[in-house]
């Protein structure tokens, strides 16, 4: 009976991973989308344009081995363009701006919550999957270990005080 708790207890939390998972790419991708967008608006100068749009799209095609860095140098060029608040200012300034700005932020806001939740249930796997029982009763079967999900998200200061 216990056997049968634990390979339960553990498909469950496998099946969270996935969920969890799912959630974050989606975040990923919303805030490379969001990144991407304001790029190609014409609000922003020529330079960091350029910048902006290179990182998000290089975020947005990148393979799985590669994504946690190409999502690490999305968080830095943001943090690069929107680390002034002139920046920001600017921004707002433009019709549409204030929306853009605060959707930007939202989606900022929203990885590092979305990267918490993954590892928290990947760490929960896996300290799972390391006792005894698990490891000689073979109760995981073929499922792959659970990897966490490393990368910068510091928000640029401009964009992390925002409100929702």
């Amino acid at each position: 009976m216990y056997l049968s708790w634990t390979a339960g207890r553990l498909d469950r939390l496998h099946a969270r991973i996935d969920a969890a998972r799912a959630a974050l790419d989606a975040q990923l991708l919303r805030r490379a989308s969001v990144a991407q967008e304001l790029a190609t608006s014409g609000v922003l100068d020529p330079a960091a344009s350029i910048v902006l749009y290179e990182a998000a799209h290089e975020a947005r095609q990148a393979e799985e081995e590669h994504r946690e860095v190409a999502e690490s140098e999305l968080s830095a060029a943001l943090r690069a363009v929107f680390g002034e608040a002139e920046q920001m200012e600017a921004l707002r300034a433009v019709p549409g701006g204030e929306d853009a700005a605060g959707e930007l932020a939202q989606a900022v806001r929203r990885v590092p919550m979305a990267r918490r939740f993954h590892n928290d249930t990947v760490r929960a796997a896996r300290a799972l999957r390391r006792h005894r029982t698990v490891r000689w009763f073979r109760l995981a079967g073929h499922a792959p270990f659970p990897l966490a999900f490393e990368m910068d998200d510091e928000p640029p200061a401009a964009l992390a005080d925002r409100p929702a």
